[in-house]
């Protein structure tokens, strides 16, 4: 499987994240037990409910971090926390600690992982060569995700049956201090660690983000939806294999352990499909898949049966994962790629927490067949509503070779990473001007960067020409650099082809890559009069 990934520094993630994984169920198990055994249910859901929401309310906030400083040092430093924290759990589990404060550890190490995700998904783009690559990379990691809930609980189950909730967390302290080593250890490219010069460590760029681009927000809405369905499932399950099915706990597991193998397919299948699949389409497809096997599900009294179409609709959740987090990685902007994927993390972890408080209620009013069709259907009903802006996102995949190609023979945009390429790509406006067209009038406030096609423009200072700019040249960029009006006039010397890059998206990318930021400057520099 890691073979798949093919580039070392993204092996390098892979293997870190299988450990990530194993050590966020058996320590959420490792508490859930240890809470049991101080107050039964009451303590455990008490316990549940206090690590989701701290977590789900720093999230958006500590992924601020990997869009301030480089992801690759912040994903390191993600696990070193996480480490501690546990480290600081088993201590307090070991020296028999008031039960408080071992919650308080606890929970202090929930909210700690929820720094690895953002950091990793905003880091995943600047580490793939191309499009397809992205999606390969991003079913590995939803590979592990998924068969993470196959075997990360019964190994979790056998840890605790061993040695003890304490020695759980004390065991999962040193694995990820080696996770930590393992992506520290990575040589990675100079070109290949995001630095943006954004400041702050808030939220509220990736929720200004989220509000400008409804493509963005629909994606972070569908994927923290299926959150919302997972934590009522937890509850759902439980009812569904003692009060319908009569299959016992061990059904529970073998429900669980179905939608993790479905889970698996699925994201086995969208890497596959990644060079011959439309995203969009494979998203739509998953939602169908994922909500309409939960949907079913209600209808079946098979106990085989039902095993069948929940890890079918596990499959739909693998495909629909994968190509909606690929999607917003070629949607967001990259400097503010990792606080995009922060309030996703908060919001699911939220919608966890919702999910299993909503559905104990839905089996009181509506019954457990009525429940599990409610929340199978809410999102292929969501996709019903907003199923056209979700394909035009196909839009991404038709980006023209000739406008990427002008983009890379660019110095400033030679190292931006291809998802950003297309982006980028996909927002240029071709501009036809014909001979003797003034384009950029000295002293205007300027909003675009233009880059030349064909033809020949010339660039003017109080009407005296100091050059010529020819096809694969831009101009247009000290007044984006440095926020002033226009320093020279451009004019048409002939028919010519221009394409145009708005400033919020010529920013960001420059925001994004430390190089190309350099490049920018020093050409600038060199254009001064």
């Amino acid at each position: 499987m890691l073979r798949a990934v093919g580039d070392h520094a993204l092996r390098r993630i892979a293997i870190a994240f299988i450990v990530f994984n194993v050590a966020e169920w058996a320590t959420w198990i490792a508490m859930l037990v240890y809470a049991y055994g101080q107050g039964g249910v009451v303590a455990s859901g008490l316990v549940a409910v206090l690590q989701l929401v701290p977590a789900a309310i720093f999230a958006p906030f500590g992924a601020a971090l990997a869009d301030r400083y480089r992801r690759k040092r912040v994903l390191s430093i993600a696990y070193v926390a996480q480490a501690a924290a546990m480290g600081a759990t088993a201590l307090a589990l070991g020296f028999g600690a008031p039960a408080w404060l071992v919650y308080l550890l606890a929970a202090s190490a929930a909210t700690m992982i929820t720094l690895t995700r953002p950091a990793q998904n905003g880091l995943l783009p600047t580490l793939s060569t191309t499009a397809e690559a992205l999606t390969k990379a991003n079913s590995v990691l939803a590979t592990i995700e998924n068969a993470s809930i196959l075997v990360a609980p019964a190994f979790a189950g056998v840890l605790l049956a061993l040695v003890g909730p304490g020695a759980v967390y004390a065991f999962m302290s040193v694995a990820l201090a080696l996770a930590a080593l393992v992506v520290s250890a990575v040589m990675w490219p100079a070109d290949g660690a995001v630095a943006p010069v954004s400041a702050g460590l808030d939220a509220g760029q990736a929720l200004k983000v989220l509000a400008a681009d409804r493509r963005a927000l629909l994606l972070v809405g569908l994927l923290a939806g299926q959150a919302l369905q997972v934590g009522a499932l937890d509850v759902l399950f439980v009812a569904l294999a003692l009060g319908v099915l009569g299959i016992g706990e061990t059904g529970v597991g073998a429900l669980n352990s179905a939608l993790g193998l479905g889970g698996v397919i699925g994201a086995v299948v969208a890497g596959a499909l990644a060079a011959r699949s439309s995203l969009p389409r494979g998203l739509a497809i998953g939602v169908l898949v994922w909500g309409g096997g939960l949907a079913i599900v209600s209808a079946l009294p098979n106990a085989g049966v039902v095993l069948a179409f929940v890890a079918a609709a596990g499959a739909g959740r693998g495909l629909m994962d994968v190509s909606g987090r690929t999607l917003l990685q070629r949607v967001a902007p990259l400097d503010v790629l990792s606080r995009v994927f922060g309030v996703l993390e908060g919001f699911s972890m939220a919608a966890l927490a919702a999910g299993a408080a909503i559905a104990p209620i839905l089996v009181e009013t509506i019954g457990i067949g009525a429940a599990l069709l409610a929340v199978g259907a809410a999102l292929p009903l969501t996709l019903v509503l907003t199923i056209r802006p979700l394909l035009r996102l196909e839009t991404l995949s038709r980006t023209s070779p000739r406008e990427l190609r002008i983009l890379r023979a660019i110095p400033i945009f030679a190292s931006l990473p291809v998802p950003t390429l297309e982006r980028l790509a996909h927002t240029l406006e071709r501009i036809d001007a014909p001979a003797g067209t003034v384009i950029v009038r000295e002293g205007d406030m300027g909003d675009r960067l233009f880059v030349i096609d064909e033809g020949v423009v010339s660039v003017s200072i109080e009407e005296r020409r100091i050059r010529q700019l020819g096809p694969g040249e831009f101009f247009g960029e000290i007044a984006l650099l440095r926020d002033v009006p226009r320093t020279a006039s451009v004019t048409a010397l002939e028919p010519v082809r221009l394409y145009s890059l708005r400033r919020e998206e010529f920013l960001s990318a420059m925001r994004s890559r430390p190089n190309g930021a350099h490049a920018a400057e020093a050409i600038s520099w060199s254009r001064e009069p």
